[in-house]
């Protein structure tokens, strides 16, 4: 991968950890695409970029937006967790329980010491359940 590329993604995640998320979102997009044009892309390093980005849609309440790119890093590498996690949580959100049960028992199937997503399991079925109780 060329150099200039890496030098955006490691740009990208200096503005994401500084919290300036809208200039990390411009640069993760350059990332990606660049990337995806690129023969010579590092799977891992794009799918952190799309999971990044997904953060940064999350925090604007973009929820289906980061979805797409939570989806998008799951299907670069299908053994990344935390993508996965985020996806859960969004569908856990939008009280899709089923789809959001299925998200963290992949995260805990690939990581079975995730005790966040132990715990957003738990909580999915009990509310699951709840759901199911009241009829709707």
């Amino acid at each position: 991968m060329e150099d200039n590329t890496l030098k955006i993604l490691q740009k990208a995640h200096d503005e994401f950890n500084s919290k300036n998320y809208e200039r990390a979102e411009e640069l993760y997009t350059q990332f990606i695409e660049s990337s995806t044009k690129s023969r010579d892309c590092n799977a891992h390093d794009l799918a952190v970029a799309y999971n990044n980005r997904g953060q940064v849609k999350y925090l604007r309440v973009d929820f289906y937006e980061a979805m797409d790119d939570y989806t998008c890093a799951i299907q670069i590498n299908s053994q990344f967790e935390v993508p996965l996690y985020n996806r859960g949580l969004i569908r856990y959100r939008l009280g899709f329980f089923m789809e959001a049960e299925i998200d963290f028992r992949r995260v805990l199937e690939l990581n079975p010491d995730f005790k966040d997503a132990k715990e957003s399991l738990k909580q999915t079925l009990l509310d699951s359940e709840e759901k199911l109780k009241r009829g709707y």
